[in-house]
């Protein structure tokens, strides 16, 4: 028999203890609604009222904060909200040239694409002072390191005119 790979890593222990601790939460909040319900059942039905009770609509962005804190997204909802607020994290003259593409959240490293190798020189550079600014922003260790990419070099092409064993052009790019 063969394992399947699995495509989700395993939960390491600081996201195993946010799990228990809002299950927890989740569990001890459900008690105390039980309990009031059952207040309520008593005095003469459970009764629709003014106030706001457990059966009340959630409103969407509640909801959304909700799912966010369940799943321990907080990190990443963070890091999705630093790649909207890029400019004013790096300064406009950095963002014209330079862009976000892409957070690893396990080894968290925030990968950037330059348009050109004279940026990625410069980014490369400001590194160090970028990683602390985000870390100062989205929390402690969050972003341990900025990966900077150049530009991407054209397209390959094969066909009967590309010379055998050759790379192409992609050995000036990169």
């Amino acid at each position: 028999m063969s394992e399947q790979p699995k495509d989700t890593p395993e939960p390491s222990g600081v996201d195993l203890a946010r799990v228990a601790l809002r299950a927890a939460k989740e569990a001890a909040r459900a008690r105390g609604d039980a309990a009031q319900q059952k207040k309520q059942a008593r005095r003469g039905g459970l009764r629709s009222g003014a106030g706001a009770d457990g059966r009340d609509p959630m409103a969407f962005g509640a909801a959304i904060n909700r799912l966010i804190t369940e799943r321990g997204w907080e990190t990443p909802a963070a890091v999705g909200g630093v790649m909207g607020r890029w400019p004013q994290i790096v300064g406009e003259d950095v963002a014209k040239h330079c862009e976000p593409e892409k957070y690893d959240e396990d080894e968290r490293v925030l990968v950037v694409r330059c348009d050109s190798t004279a940026w990625a020189t410069n980014l490369r550079l400001l590194a160090p002072t970028l990683v602390a600014r985000l870390n100062e922003d989205l929390g402690h260790g969050a972003v341990r390191m900025i990966k900077v990419n150049g530009p991407a070099g054209p397209a390959r092409r094969y066909g009967p005119l590309r010379a055998p064993g050759s790379t192409g052009p992609g050995d000036t790019y990169g």
